[in-house]
């Protein structure tokens, strides 16, 4: 049920549409149309997809992210909230209700990853923003295609806020893990945000030429990390912060005694403070 999702140009989506009349599994350039997904190209090399969808070769059903609205019933903001490695939307969707009691303007949305094979665990497919080779040297062998796809479908989602009536100034990205090193990304963005969130988590593609644009140089963020992380280790979330407050960037950093690869009470806390004092 996981598609690559549509954020390519006029509607195209890519399919893993096999196996071939040779018994191939190849990638096919498809377009979206009321009966469903056309294949509207030739075959082409399984590498050159980043998403991985097994399909019948004409049709897929693509999974939507999960929307909860505001409580007041009108959205004056919106949170894009991108869950982390082999988890869905479904992970993270109760914080809605944890946040909506001051945030009662926002609307919510849970995005699902796609699948695809994980380097890190063995090739195994899971849902994942992108792959991931090693823990140790995270910044090291990075797949810089999946995570500039992943920032794509992000800017894909602000646009659709923006379309809904919601100014991207008000809109909050966040993730945790690997959803929080997408979130990261799009301070790059040419668009401005209101807020971003990192909940532990790095900062991908950090040598890259532009890591802040002029844009979102002033948009606020919170970084939140367990020093007994097991899984992204502390100190790239220290690393971080200090690059991105060396950059300029409106960073604050929180420490949580302990806690592992997980969120906590006072995380959650932290959170909310930070969303009312910058999207009240």
């Amino acid at each position: 049920k996981h598609s690559f999702i549509p954020w390519l140009p006029s509607g195209l989506v890519s399919a893993v549409c096999g196996p071939d009349a040779a018994g191939a599994q190849g990638v096919r350039w498809c377009k979206q149309e009321s009966e469903g997904i056309l294949c509207i190209s030739s075959w082409g090399k399984l590498a050159q997809v980043r998403e991985q969808v097994i399909s019948d070769g004409i049709s897929f059903e693509i999974e939507n992210p999960i929307v909860i609205p505001p409580a007041s019933g009108q959205a004056t903001a919106s949170m894009i909230f991108l869950h982390g490695l082999g988890d869905s939307g479904d992970g993270w969707a109760d914080v809605a209700g944890q946040l909506s009691g001051r945030m009662k303007n926002m609307r919510f949305i849970f995005p699902h990853a796609p699948r695809r094979p994980i380097t890190l665990n063995w090739g195994m497919q899971m849902p994942g923003w992108y792959d991931i080779a090693s823990l140790e040297d995270i910044n090291q062998k990075e797949d810089e295609a999946g995570l500039q796809e992943s920032m794509r479908f992000v800017e894909e989602l602000v646009a659709k806020e923006v379309a809904a009536g919601v100014p991207a100034h008000r809109v909050v990205v966040g993730g945790f893990s690997q959803g929080g090193a997408v979130a990261l990304l799009m301070l790059r963005a040419p668009t401005k945000l209101g807020a971003v969130l990192g909940l532990s988590t790095y900062l991908p593609l950090a040598n890259a030429p532009v890591v802040l644009s002029d844009a979102n140089k002033a948009t606020p963020v919170l970084m939140c990390h367990g020093d007994a992380d097991q899984v992204v280790a502390y100190q790239f979330g220290r690393a971080t912060h200090s690059k991105l407050a060396q950059l300029g960037a409106d960073v604050d950093f929180a420490t949580y005694q302990g806690m592992g690869h997980s969120a906590c009470g006072a995380e959650l806390k932290d959170i909310e403070e930070f969303l009312a004092k910058h999207m009240s």
